[in-house]
């Protein structure tokens, strides 16, 4: 058993490394004579590798996964699942159907638009599951309705490709939607920090209450906890969260399940203390993946969002599958 102090040095020392090593390598190979001309002449090419291409796709896969991490924390606390995650739950989906507009409507040239466009459709799903979850008490019935939800926004999404006028615009939702972090920019490392901060502020006002319901929403609620403010306050994380990563990365599956699920042993199942540390394994998860689509020998690049799925879906169907046993037992 690991203590959460701990666990967080760890996680964090282990991220400095991983940036470190994800900064490092790449197509174009970097000796230290090379280092040398991107720290002392920022305008040589060594520089711009450095500076401008590989620390914010870096930076954007480690605040990418942190806000996916965080997100499925703050959903497995309030609907106390462990298999409940923002992509789940209809809200990734849902960002991602309203970026795909934006981007069929012509909105991408516009700096921030599609950025824009995800959040708000993360927040009307975070919106209307909120409105749901007041009338559906259960988490089994909003985790339904939330499956639900996720189905709709793929229809919505394959829709927007059947009408679609134009094939590029078509080729280029599709290369966005398979996720990824390359040829990033310093503006999406700061939309993605800005909203992550928002959806950890969110948090923080959900934290004490998420800590109450591992008691039941009975004991929870004769001990004078206001339910419904806890869903709109965990919701918001959770959408804007989920929201600004993919409005930055396009759909990036299986992170927000995988990161609480890894540290969970080790808080002790404690909503409280699992966020901080979901959030830098996260982050750990999706630089570490970034760089082995980069390293990975292809004629093309792996997409982020391919390789995540990959990996993802068979841990996601061995955790069902513990979670049918217990539900059996």
């Amino acid at each position: 058993m690991i203590r959460p102090s701990v666990l967080i040095a760890v996680l964090t020392g282990a991220l400095v490394l991983a940036v470190a090593f994800a900064v490092s390598f790449g197509e174009t190979v970097l000796d230290l004579a090379a280092y040398g001309r991107a720290f002392t002449d920022p305008s040589s090419g060594e520089a711009a590798v450095l500076w401008q291409i590989r620390l914010p796709r870096a930076l954007c896969a480690l605040l990418v996964g942190a806000a996916l991490g965080l997100a499925g924390a703050v959903m497995q606390g309030l609907l106390r699942n462990p298999l409940a995650e923002p992509g789940v739950i209809g809200v990734s989906g849902t960002a991602a159907c309203a970026a795909a507009m934006a981007i069929i409507a012509g909105f991408a040239a516009i700096p921030g638009a599609v950025e824009m466009a995800a959040l708000v459709g993360a927040a009307l799903a975070g919106g209307l599951l909120v409105v749901v979850g007041a009338r559906l008490k259960a988490p089994e019935a909003l985790i339904l309705f939330g499956v639900a939800l996720s189905s709709f926004s793929g229809a919505a999404t394959a829709l927007i490709f059947n009408l679609s006028p134009s094939p590029v615009a078509s080729a280029e939702v599709m290369s966005w939607l398979l996720g990824s972090v390359a040829n990033r920019s310093w503006f999406d490392v700061m939309w993605v920090a800005v909203a992550l901060t928002i959806s950890a502020f969110f948090a923080r006002l959900a934290l004490s209450g998420l800590r109450m319901l591992t008691l039941g929403e009975d004991v929870a609620r004769a001990s004078g906890l206001p339910l419904a403010q806890l869903r709109v306050w965990a919701l918001l994380a959770a959408a804007v969260a989920s929201g600004a990563a993919v409005a930055v990365a396009g759909v990036i599956g299986f992170v927000g399940l995988a990161a609480p699920h890894l540290v969970r042993s080790s808080v002790r199942g404690d909503p409280g203390r699992i966020l901080l540390p979901s959030a830098l394994m996260g982050g750990l998860i999706l630089v570490l993946a970034d760089l082995a689509t980069r390293l990975i020998p292809t004629d093309q690049e792996l997409k982020l969002g391919v390789f995540t799925a990959l990996i993802g879906a068979p841990l996601f169907a061995i955790m069902a599958w513990r979670a049918a046993r217990e539900w059996r037992l």
